[in-house]
């Protein structure tokens, strides 16, 4: 789908944001694991955390829609299962050790460029490990065995989303295990986000300062309900948009405490010179003088598109470090960013492990969003506030993490107009 953005800054409230996907894959898995059923409230309304959805339930567990929540009922761990993960990185990463550890001969397929993601060390971690696979880079993945306890070591510059997988399987596992981090930890706070969740549900992760300790033989115990609080990823587009409007955007329902390492925006955009304000109504930010920085990406990956286009409206060069990890998403990160921002009309270079923004502002032009819902959507922005107008090329991979994007887009005054191909 062709989306014609034309100009008009964004201004306005959004009460409450879009629910977390984040907190709603990890809320997902540990309800199906636990015992007793849960009441998951304020469930994000995303393709991904529907593949997660689907992929319990075939693990097992039954799933029902109630009001805006979802109620989980966890059931016996299925014998076999197709496991179905979309285009949801997430999904297949965190599954993996779970199927694993329960003992289900699975068949793990997806779209899109799931299947070339990489799953090393997380596969060789496995197969060392009592799972046999089917050879990576290609669908359907398929494993058997059970996983066992031991030690486990993963470099720290991978995917947090392999540490969340083995920390969410491990505690089921049949004694003791550690995994320990080789070098530094990036994505911290995803990891921090799990070990969050999973307290939550009872479950016990041990701090080391090699890394972390798993008891075994652990039990989930649900809450009985739980909420989803605001997403903080989803936000950012947002809060950005009200750094390039003077009227500014407010979003409502966000956790200025919140483990969601991409709370990270609004300093980041403090940074930039915008103004932001925090109350108890919500968070606000409009426009100040923008003016260019430096930032490290290593624990934020997701905020860069946003933040290379917020980059090009500022005064000044932005230089944006440790991005070699954004190759590695839904698109080529790197390549698409930079083709976002040049197909509309600025300046942006990179080399293996920065990128250069050039500011003083984008004109316009046809961006292709790569089937990356995060390039869609900093398309979508830059084109509120480019003069002339933006048309994005596959503007339906926003459905990813955020389905009514383009409404709430339109709400805050935005002029979205789909265009027939």
């Amino acid at each position: 789908m062709r989306m014609k953005i034309t100009p008009g800054t964004l201004s306005g409230r959004i009460d409450p944001v879009i629910a977390s996907k984040s907190w709603t894959h990890r809320a997902l898995i540990a309800a199906a694991l636990s015992g007793e059923p849960t009441m998951l409230n304020n469930i994000a309304p995303s393709a991904d955390a529907r593949a997660t959805c689907h992929c319990l339930e075939a693990m097992g567990c039954t799933i029902r829609q109630r009001g805006e929540g979802l109620a989980i009922q966890p059931g016996p761990a299925a014998k076999e299962g197709l496991l179905d993960c979309g285009e949801s990185g997430t999904t297949l990463r965190f599954l993996l050790p779970v199927a694993a550890v329960l003992g289900i001969r699975a068949e793990f397929t997806g779209r899109g460029k799931l299947a070339e993601r990489p799953l090393s060390p997380l596969y060789e971690e496995m197969a060392a490990h009592g799972i046999r696979l089917s050879p990576q880079g290609q669908f359907p993945l398929r494993i058997e065995g059970k996983l066992t306890a031991g030690d486990y070591s993963l470099a720290g510059n991978v995917s947090s989303q392999f540490f969340s997988g083995l920390l969410f399987a491990l505690p089921l596992a049949e004694g003791d295990s550690r995994i320990r981090i080789e070098g530094e930890l990036e994505s911290a706070p995803y990891v921090n986000m799990t070990i969050k969740a999973l307290n939550a549900f009872g479950i016990r992760i041990d701090r080391e300062e090699s890394g972390f300790r798993i008891p075994g033989n652990q039990t989930y115990r649900s809450p009985g309900s739980l909420t989803v609080e605001g997403d903080w990823s989803g936000a950012a587009f947002w809060l950005a948009a009200g750094a390039l409007s003077e009227q500014g955007v407010t979003c409502c329902g966000l956790n200025p405490e919140s483990a969601q390492g991409d709370r990270a925006i609004l300093e980041l955009l403090r940074g930039f010179g915008a103004k932001t304000e925090e109350t108890a109504g919500g968070i606000r930010v409009s426009r100040g003088q923008l003016k260019g920085m430096e930032i490290n990406a290593a624990d934020i990956p997701d905020l860069v598109p946003i933040l290379a286009v917020t980059a090009a409206f500022a005064e000044g060069k932005t230089v944006i470090h440790h991005i070699a990890r954004l190759r590695l998403k839904e698109s080529d990160r790197v390549e698409s960013v930079l083709a976002l921002i040049r197909s509309l009309g600025g300046r942006a270079e990179a080399t293996k492990h920065e990128m250069t923004i050039s500011g003083g502002g984008l004109t316009g032009g046809t961006a292709d969003a790569f089937r990356d819902h995060r390039i869609a959507m900093a398309a979508a922005v830059a084109g509120s506030a480019a003069p002339e107008p933006v048309e994005i090329i596959g503007a339906e991979a926003v459905a990813k993490s955020y389905p009514g994007f383009f409404e709430v887009f339109r709400s805050l005054g935005g002029h979205a107009e789909p265009l027939t191909e």
